[in-house]
């Protein structure tokens, strides 16, 4: 189980996670486009390069990076997201259920190509929360 810090960026990720794998002497990072999850017809313009998910590990922390979506608003200081990983299902999905009341869903918890159940949200707090689901 983890609680990893999620970065979102407006179109340079990948060169936000290049400059910061150079400073912390990272491996060399994958990227996940948005182009190789949807199809090209499914994208806004311009979205089937930019970074759907990354990650770096540094100093035993997963730090994972993503652009923003074209079209959701994108303002410095709600750029970022919690990441709650875990491999209990249950656990997650009642953490999920109690940060929803109160707040508002983005997506509800479903299985996507990366994860068996995956969702977000933001809490009542203003807090935007991801859970992802891994074995």
């Amino acid at each position: 189980m983890a609680l990893n810090p999620y970065l979102i960026f407006d179109g340079n990720t990948r060169e936000v996670v290049e400059f910061c794998a150079k400073v912390f002497g990272t491996e060399e990072p994958n990227f996940m486009t948005f182009g190789s999850i949807h199809s090209e017809e499914e994208l806004p313009p311009g979205a089937k390069d930019l970074i759907m998910h990354t990650y770096l590990e540094i100093a035993g922390t997963k730090l994972m990076f993503s652009d923003n979506y074209p079209g959701m608003e994108y303002r410095e200081g709600n750029n970022f997201t919690l990441a709650y990983i875990s491999s209990d299902e249950a656990a997650m999905r009642d953490a999920f259920d109690k940060l929803k009341e109160g707040g508002t869903v983005q997506m509800e918890l479903q299985e996507v190509p990366w994860s068996k159940s995956y969702g977000s949200l933001t809490d009542k707090y203003n807090i935007q929360w991801q859970f992802s689901h891994e074995e």
